[in-house]
């Protein structure tokens, strides 16, 4: 334990609320912060920045989905000397030319702090508390990525590392894929919720029929399409390798999702 503040964006969301609890339990200041905490943070409000940053030593990164990092943002960090940050990207976000992410990667890579990357595969938890909640609650589940293999990671983990990144400066000028371990397609996990669970989830993985579902769900069809065409990239990789991330940064083994379906199961999260 120290005395460094360790600043975490997104305080309230899945990935940041479970950092912030990590750093407590070790008995690290936190400065948790959002658009609904003491400690107000709006990536809209320029004048949120200063309060959030002043003072603070670390700084887990990232942005919601739709939301650019800002350039004056990560200037406004060195400028106010926080030592570390810790982004939190994406696996495959060059095959799916994610140039949001692509360019947070590069402004932390040129900021001038010392920085590492934790790139995320598909995390277990969209089945039961992100976006994919309410179509495994329907019993249907459409994503185009037909059967290629996903390396599926339990936030816990993934907040794990992002603690060890942060806390240690061996992990400076890293770029680490964290991921669970083992390759399943979406029709496996499909299959593993509907086991622990007892309720039946089917899995469709063609284009055209989440083309379908989300037309059916009002979304404009040109959004739809830049979709698809991100999700072909994805597909064209090919399967996801696990790599042993968690193990080697934490020192235990990654969480399977067939782990992670019994306990989501179990504490009620699909009823």
């Amino acid at each position: 334990m120290d005395d460094v503040v360790t600043l975490v964006l997104g305080a309230t969301g899945s990935v940041g609320g479970r950092v912030a609890a990590r750093l407590r339990d070790l008995g690290e200041p936190v400065r948790a912060a959002s658009r609904h905490t003491a400690t107000r943070f709006d990536w809209a409000d320029d004048t949120s920045w200063e309060p959030a940053l002043g003072g603070a030593g670390r700084l887990f990164l990232m942005a919601p989905d739709g939301v650019d990092v800002d350039p004056a943002f990560v200037r406004l960090a060195a400028d106010l000397k926080v030592g570390r940050v810790v982004l939190l990207s994406s696996r495959g976000i060059e095959a799916m030319h994610d140039e949001r992410l692509l360019g947070a990667e590069r402004l932390v890579r040129e900021s001038g702090l010392d920085w590492t990357i934790v790139r995320s595969d598909w995390f277990d938890q969209n089945f039961d508390e992100g976006p994919f909640r309410d179509a495994v609650l329907a019993g249907e589940l459409s994503v185009p990525l037909a059967d290629c293999r996903q390396t599926f990671v339990d936030l816990g983990d993934v907040a794990e590392v992002v603690v060890r990144a942060l806390l240690d400066a061996d992990h400076t000028g890293h770029t680490y894929e964290v991921t669970g371990p083992q390759a399943l397609s979406f029709d496996e996990a499909c299959a593993l919720i509907a086991a622990a669970t007892g309720r039946p989830v089917t899995f469709h993985g063609s284009p055209e029929h989440y083309r379908r579902s989300q037309t059916a769900l009002g979304r404009p069809a040109e959004e739809v399409d830049v979709e698809i065409e991100a999700f072909a990239a994805l597909r064209e990789l090919g399967d996801s390798e696990p790599r042993d991330t968690v193990a080697r940064l934490t020192g235990r083994p990654a969480r399977t999702f067939e782990q992670y379906a019994a306990a989501a199961a179990a504490a009620g999260r699909w009823r």
